[in-house]
């Protein structure tokens, strides 16, 4: 079977394309185009004609592939911006008309539930396998899920703090003053408290980090030159670390964040943010160390597809 799914979130859209082979994901097209969906939603609740624009192009993009590669099922799934935006008819329409099918939008929940499955069906290729129960924590535009599971999500919750949302409502000059990472920071650390009553973190064993804040934190600390999936994909990353790496890319400009080669040129003025947030959860929690993983919603999406196709 050959599966395709579309993430589309509030600061990237990305696409897989897999064959599904002895219940593995076998890629055939891997890509991500940042949109920035959410630009403004956090205060404007809808989508600019611009953010439209932006995502109609990239989905153009995405159609000539699916196209190109004919997969057996598809499926786009909208999460965070598109679940706060009034004119979400305006965005399925386009959508429709590019691809044939209309996006889903789902639920934080939900949302959590395709973040932990994505995760953790790739733990075999980990040279060195997490220890459950884990806390797959997916950090993105415009949320973070917090998963909390073994073999399965046991609990989970999705938070309204994420890169483009935290940049967006807090930090208004380059670099943000320490003001403006404090107000952050006590935005983050009250979505900790909150998903700390459904998520039990003080069972935790592992922490499992998805989604370009935290892998473009990765691949700072490993010091890479470009940006390279294979050496970032189950590196492990330690909390003081993630701590250094934050407090310096909150006091570098945008121009010197920009030089870093590892980094995607769309992450560059929202990355602060993202590691922010991924700094709280490790100092808040006493984690010691982040696991890095390259499959995420994206891989959840195909797995789920492949799932219900077989029981339908």
């Amino acid at each position: 079977m050959r599966v395709a799914a579309i993430d589309c979130g509030t600061n990237s859209i990305r696409l897989l394309i897999a064959d599904v082979i002895d219940n593995k994901l076998v890629d055939v097209v891997r890509t991500m185009i940042i949109v920035r969906l959410g630009e403004g939603v956090d205060q404007t609740r809808e989508f600019s004609q611009a953010a439209l624009a932006r995502t109609f192009a990239a989905v153009d993009v995405y159609a000539d592939l699916i196209r190109e590669h004919k997969p057996d099922i598809s499926r786009f799934v909208a999460t965070s911006a598109s679940r706060d935006v009034s004119n979400r008819a305006e965005f399925f329409a386009g959508v429709k008309e590019r691809l044939g099918f209309e996006p889903t939008v789902i639920s934080g929940d939900e949302e959590a539930r395709l973040s932990f499955l994505g995760a953790t069906a790739g733990f075999a290729e980990f040279p060195d396998a997490p220890t459950p129960p884990y806390l797959v924590i997916d950090i993105g535009g415009g949320s973070t899920e917090f998963v909390f599971g073994e073999s399965a999500p046991i609990a989970a919750i999705s938070t309204d703090v994420g890169c483009v949302r935290m940049t967006e409502r807090h930090f208004h000059t380059d670099p943000p003053t320490a003001q403006q990472i404090a107000n952050a920071t006590a935005d983050i650390d009250a979505a900790i408290s909150s998903a700390g009553t459904v998520v039990p973190l003080a069972e935790v064993k592992s922490l499992i980090g998805l989604a370009g804040s935290v892998t473009t934190v990765a691949a700072l600390a490993l010091d890479l030159k470009s940006y390279d999936p294979a050496k970032i994909h189950g590196s492990r990353i330690s909390a003081t670390k993630v701590h250094q790496i934050t407090q310096e890319l909150l006091n570098m400009t945008r121009a010197q964040r920009a030089q870093f080669g590892a980094m995607h040129e769309g992450r560059v003025d929202v990355i602060g943010g993202g590691a922010l947030v991924l700094d709280r959860i490790m100092q808040v929690t006493g984690l010691a160390e982040v696991v890095v993983s390259e499959h995420d919603i994206l891989d959840g999406i195909a797995f789920d597809l492949v799932q219900t196709n077989s029981t339908n």
